[in-house]
């Protein structure tokens, strides 16, 4: 816990330039800008905005990417690299997931169930 929040206090995570216009950019180029607070997602808006901020980390090769992928065993990702992707999911959902259980997201799978079972209400 002490290392995660070392890092989030210093971790910068680079944008990708998609070649979108400046109302299209989300956090790491996704092309979606709303969020969980306003209704309840679909379990399919929940995985494809998931697989979207997966596919934007610089260090994925986006064809790997699908729904049961694990960000270690599937991608060759590190505990620091999951724990950025913990976090580029904490901004694009609008969500602050307690370190306890982010610590146990390592798998795109994990981070679906989170996001749809812990929704923002308005």
């Amino acid at each position: 816990m002490a290392l995660r929040n070392a890092i989030l206090r210093h971790l910068r995570v680079p944008v990708q330039n998609l070649g979108l216009n400046q109302s299209q950019i989300g956090f790491l180029g996704s092309i979606r800008s709303f969020s969980s607070h306003d209704d309840h997602l679909s379990r399919e808006a929940v995985v494809d905005r998931v697989l979207d901020v997966v596919k934007s980390f610089p260090k994925v090769d986006p064809s790997k990417v699908t729904p049961e992928v694990h960000f270690q065993n599937d991608l060759g990702l590190d505990s620091l690299d999951t724990v950025e992707i913990v976090m580029a999911i904490e901004e694009e959902f609008k969500l602050e997931i307690p370190d306890k259980e982010a610590d146990k997201i390592d798998s795109c799978t994990l981070a679906i169930e989170y996001v749809y079972n812990h929704p923002m209400s308005s």
